[in-house]
């Protein structure tokens, strides 16, 4: 219990008058080192990334957990962290099943979308934040409430994306990222902000690591069809 009571209080001063919740910057750290995972296709990123939407869950709703901190509650970051959790377990059972398939060493090989699913995901950007955003007005959610739809909608896309080991799902990544850091910034999560830019980066390489994994693998794949017979060296 004292433990819980520190996590729940504690705080890292900035200068004067700013400062950061220690759940913020441990969740963003967890969120980080999952991305991590992800990008090397480790099922442990999954596990990783529900603790730290456990943590910031209680940061976004700030004036639920009564901490003078974070007095703006962002509904669309809490929801999405729910919404996280549930996607999660869905992909670290998927990704689990991938693995134990005998057919990869990976937890996932990485994949283009075709046409028809990125289509399918312009269209769920677009008609989800524009579903999301009266709704989360409706319920009080920080202004521009449209920012708010926009990132829960992409967070949703992207880890379903990662879950079917789509490529475009880094893209997605980076548009909420654009749309993040303004938000989260002028909300007074300082260090969510942060940790924003730094995702946006980290989603680019991760973008470029998974289209190079997926250009090797069709190359694995093209070769060991060329020469069928295992006792053939092809490396």
């Amino acid at each position: 219990m004292d433990f819980l009571r520190w996590l729940f209080d504690a705080q890292i001063t900035i200068g004067d008058n700013q400062s950061l919740l220690v759940r913020e910057v441990l969740g963003n750290i967890f969120g980080l080192l999952s991305a991590l995972g992800g990008m090397r296709r480790k099922v442990w990123a999954w596990p990783v990334g529900i603790i730290g939407n456990l943590l910031l869950l209680t940061v976004f709703l700030g004036t639920l957990f009564g901490t003078s901190y974070g007095t703006s509650n962002l509904l669309g970051q809490a929801g999405r962290q729910i919404m996280f959790i549930a996607v999660s377990i869905w992909g670290w059972y998927r990704w689990n099943q991938t693995r134990h398939s005998g057919s990869t060493q990976a937890a996932v090989i990485p994949q283009w979308a075709s046409w028809k699913e990125r289509l399918f995901m312009v269209a769920f950007m677009l008609i989800g934040t524009g579903v999301l955003t009266p709704i989360f007005r409706a319920l009080g959610s920080y202004e521009p409430v449209w920012s708010d739809a926009w990132i829960f909608a992409g967070s949703l896309l992207a880890t379903y994306g990662m879950a079917k080991g789509w490529v475009e799902f880094w893209l997605v990544w980076v548009a909420v990222d654009i749309v993040g850091v303004p938000l989260l910034w002028s909300a007074g999560y300082y260090a969510s902000a942060f940790m924003y830019i730094f995702y946006g980066i980290f989603t680019l390489i991760g973008f470029f690591v998974w289209w190079r994994t997926r250009n090797q693998e069709a190359a694995r794949v093209q070769v060991e069809t060329a020469f069928p017979d295992p006792t053939v060296d092809v490396r």
